[in-house]
């Protein structure tokens, strides 16, 4: 595995773009990955979209604590990873739709497999956390 954990510093005239870009591009493929769905976010956007086909609007009301503009930024980093198509209708007024690619469609069943795990183990985590917390206390 290949340290990344220091970034170089911007090149003179990169835009935040470049910045991002250049993350995206990590040589450690499960850094890469994690660093994109391990958001807060994406996992509940391709969630979402497993069932089927939703405007912006739709997703935001699946997904109801999330903020509008936290939307737009997630969809834009999931399209431009390939998990997620955009597709605009010209139409007035315009109609975006946005539906998972085969690659995104490729991904849910290890993240579904994630989301049991989680469920399954979650209470013991919790219960970890709590003794180490109750240790940390003591000290």
């Amino acid at each position: 595995m290949t340290n990344t954990s220091l970034v170089p510093p911007p090149k003179p005239g990169a835009s935040r773009i470049d910045e991002d870009m250049e993350m995206q591009d990590q040589p450690c493929p499960i850094r890469d990955v994690l660093d994109r769905i391990g958001d807060q976010w994406s996992l509940l956007i391709l969630q979402a979209l497993a069932q089927r086909t939703l405007r912006f609007n739709q997703l935001s009301r699946e997904i109801d604590d999330i903020s509008r503009q936290m939307l737009s930024r997630t969809l834009k980093r999931l399209e431009t990873d390939g998990f997620v198509r955009r597709t605009l209708f010209a139409e007035v007024p315009p109609r975006v739709e946005y539906t998972l690619t085969e690659l995104g469609r490729s991904f849910l069943s290890p993240m579904q497999a994630l989301v049991e795990w989680a469920d399954t183990h979650h209470a013991q985590i919790r219960q970890s956390r709590r003794q180490a917390r109750d240790i940390a206390s003591d000290s």
